[in-house]
Parts: structure tokens; sequence; C-alpha cells
């Protein structure tokens, strides 16, 4: 596959910037046929069975960007990508000049960050006390750079999934920030079971794809937590029959990731690579509810792989006539694995 495969032309108006007026009063393309329908969010609990397993990501959003001082007197501005540990976070650092390992970048309160190594376009950096922490007091929420705002005070409480539980993400799990507590409380009514997994996802699914050819891409790592209650009912669907419903593509990444030879998925938290192409097989997800993605990037890539190519840029030419939302504050579509 090349990368010009998954090429579009989007009419820049159709970027969603900032988020409908309620979190479920988004459309909904249902593209789990050819019959490509009009609907909404709301329409959701409709269209799934009881005995239907959805799984929702419960990442939390960091506040992942920070202002800084250099030695030198330069500005640096600070993008987290990954917590590593307490103390130790991979970064973006825009910087007039590259900095060398142990310069030291001072914060606004007077904290400083040290730089510890740099690897390839990132850069390890230590803190004096807990990221976590430091985040919270400091940080600002880090939008997709498609949006060109600042981030305020809704878009940190309408940046988050009303379920987000676990921090570690520098971006949403986007088509879970659909869901409010009526919704999730219809697809209980439905007779559907709901559980949960974390991926953090990583500043790496912004950044282009650079190769033509798509085996020379090397995709970014994420860190993921299967839970024994997700494991178990994974076992319980498929055995009764049921469907396994990836609510975002984090979601599906993160399934796919872990399962075994024998299609089995056992708790575990470990880290993936996993870049899904055309041609992929997919092991665990019957359907895939996701929000609409960049041209030429990873994540069209995927949907492209799970419902076949052709039928996305079908899908895709009709949301753009229908004048659909695109992106992260967009609207969703409804996929089933081809």
């Amino acid at each position: 596959m090349r990368l010009s495969d998954f090429d579009y032309h989007l009419p820049e108006h159709l970027i969603a910037q900032h988020p409908p007026e309620a979190r479920a009063s988004s459309r909904l393309l249902d593209a789990r046929s050819s019959l490509l329908a009009d609907r909404l969010i709301t329409d959701f609990p409709s269209l799934i069975g009881q005995g239907d397993l959805l799984v929702f990501n419960d990442t939390r959003v960091l506040k992942a960007r920070l202002k800084a001082r250099r030695d030198s007197g330069g500005v640096a501005e600070i993008m987290v990508v990954r917590i590593i540990d307490e103390c130790h976070v991979e970064a973006l650092l825009r910087v007039s000049h590259a900095p060398k390992p142990e310069s030291r970048l001072v914060l606004a309160d007077g904290g400083v960050l040290r730089v510890v190594a740099r690897r390839g376009e990132f850069y390890v950096l230590e803190a004096q006390s807990s990221f976590y922490a430091l985040l919270e007091r400091l940080g600002s929420l880090p939008l997709p750079p498609y949006i060109e705002h600042d981030a305020t005070r809704d878009d940190e409480a309408r940046y988050q999934t009303v379920y987000a539980k676990h921090p570690g993400a520098v971006a949403a799990p986007t088509a879970g920030l659909h869901f409010d507590q009526n919704l999730l409380a219809r697809i209980d009514a439905a007779g559907a079971m709901r559980s949960t997994l974390t991926l953090h996802v990583g500043a790496g699914t912004f950044l282009p794809v650079r190769h033509e050819d798509l085996s020379q891409h090397v995709m970014h790592e994420e860190t993921y937590d299967i839970p024994a209650e997700l494991a178990q009912a994974l076992e319980r669907t498929r055995a009764a029959g049921g469907r396994v419903i990836a609510i975002g593509t984090t979601s599906l990444r993160a399934l796919e990731s872990a399962v075994d030879e024998n299609g089995r998925i056992e708790p575990k938290r470990s880290t993936t690579q996993l870049f899904i192409t055309p041609g992929y097989r997919f092991k665990v997800v019957d359907v895939l509810l996701t929000n609409f993605h960049l041209p030429k990037s990873t994540l069209l890539m995927l949907v492209s792989a799970f419902a076949g190519p052709a039928f996305i840029r079908r899908a895709y030419a009709h949301a753009i006539e229908q004048q659909y939302r695109f992106f992260s504050y967009g609207d969703a579509m409804l996929l089933k694995r081809a």
C-alpha cells in the first residue's frame, strides 16, 4: 500500500473547531452496510443488541503542554508524549536549538526539568517530583494541531470522556466524547454489556506518515492495560455469540494487540506498535464506532483495513457531501468488519 492511496480532499469548513452543544447531539453515519444511513448518535442504543459487548477506553488526557525557560535564556515549548515513570517523560520540544543532555528547563514556578537523553525526535526529561502533579498544576490541554484555538475551560471538560479514569493520554479517545450518562444508561437498558480497557494515546497519533511506502513506517509506541474483568467479559460474549463493539480505534488497537494466536485475550499490561493496514486479519472486534480521520493518517488506514478501502472512500465522500463534521470534535460513523 502507498501513502497516496489514503488521501482525500476535505473542505476546511468541515473540520470541527469546537465540540457540539451537547455531547450526544452529534450525527452518526451508519455504514454497517452498502446502504449508508444518516442517523444521530442518540440512535446508537437501537443499533446494538442484547449480549453485545461494548469496549471503552478509560484513559484520561493529561495537561501535557508546558512552557519553560532555558539556561541560555531562550523559551522552550514542551509537549509530553508519554509518561515513563513518576519522574520521567518522553517529550517533544519546540526550541531554537536542540538542547544537550544535562541541560535544564526552568518552569514558571521555578521548578527544573533536566534533559536526560534524546531518542530520535523525542527527549527524555526528568522532574524533581511527580510529573502527574506538575502537569496538573502548570500544564495546559494539548488540543490537536488542526484545532485553531488555545484550550479553554470548556475544552478541559469536553475533551475528556465522561468515564475518563486513568491519566496518561495526550490525545482523547474521541469516539468516546459522544457519550453522556443518559446515553450510557440507554445502552445498559438495551441489554448490552459495557467494559473498559486503558490505552494511553500518544502524540504520535498526530505525527505525519513520512514514507510513501508504508512498509517503511514505524508506528509510535503506546501503553495499554487489559483488566481481568474485560478478558472475562470477552470470553462470555464469544461463548454466547455476541458481538464485540470497539468504541474508538484506540480500543480496537489495544484488543487486537493483546490477542494471542488462539484468539484469546488474557489480562495484561504491555505496549503496542501495531500498525494496521489493509490486509490485516482482525481477530477480536466485530463492529467499530469511530470519528472521521485525517487524510494520509494511520487511523484512516486502520478503518480502511476494517471495512475495506473502497467502501471507506465511498463513506467519506458521502459524509463530505452531507456536510458531516470531521475529526476530534466531529461526528461519528459505525462500521462492520468486512
